[in-house]
């Protein structure tokens, strides 16, 4: 088994040309959000992976082997629930106070501009359904935020000047990138509620 026990968040100082050349390891978020697990690389190779606890292993990060060999992390796509805000109704507004009442659960929350995505339970999707959100089942990656004491406050996304591209906007409601299943239950209004539509 070889082991594992160095980090470079997204590749940092590397260039393109060693990146291209590393082996590569797909996790869920379930593997990634520990700091000691075992995995096997594109190669075959036996990995331990052995970091300071409390890291956070997140898709397009670097590891380096003992031998000084480099495996590029990438995030494998998992089920999730995808939120947005109502089509007709909503407002951007509504996923800030989906956050907010998921956060108090102290659920674990990928934050976008335009969606929000957490792992699947029936309990909160019917909870954000009553507050008037869309909640669909899809299969894709999940970089949950970081706690703010976590190292670098958080996970890698989009910031001027970093060669990020803003994300495509979302057709009919439904985030870029997703594979949607099917909505797990029709978009419930609650009294005095004067529309009726599918999700």
């Amino acid at each position: 088994m070889l082991t594992v026990n160095k980090l470079l968040p997204q590749g940092q100082g590397l260039a393109n040309a060693l990146l291209k050349r590393a082996h590569t390891v797909e996790l869920d978020w379930d593997v990634r959000q520990k700091s000691r697990f075992d995995a096997t690389d594109s190669a075959g190779r036996q990995l331990g992976i052995f970091l300071s606890r409390g890291t956070a292993v997140r898709g397009g990060d670097v590891l380096v082997a003992e031998d000084g060999s480099l495996i590029r992390v990438t995030a494998k796509p998992q089920p999730v629930l995808v939120i947005t805000p109502c089509a007709e109704q909503g407002k951007a507004f509504d996923l800030v106070r989906a956050a907010y009442h998921l956060g108090n659960r102290h659920v674990q929350i990928e934050l976008q501009p335009d969606h929000l995505k957490i792992e699947p339970d029936h309990v909160l999707a019917d909870m954000l359904r009553a507050m008037h959100l869309t909640v669909v089942e899809a299969h894709t990656t999940f970089e949950p935020e970081g706690g703010a004491y976590a190292a670098g406050g958080g996970h890698a996304h989009g910031h001027e000047g970093h060669g990020h591209a803003a994300p495509a906007a979302p057709a009919r409601g439904k985030p870029v990138g997703v594979a949607v299943k099917s909505a797990a239950a029709p978009h419930v209004h609650g009294p005095g509620c004067n529309h009726g539509h599918d999700h």
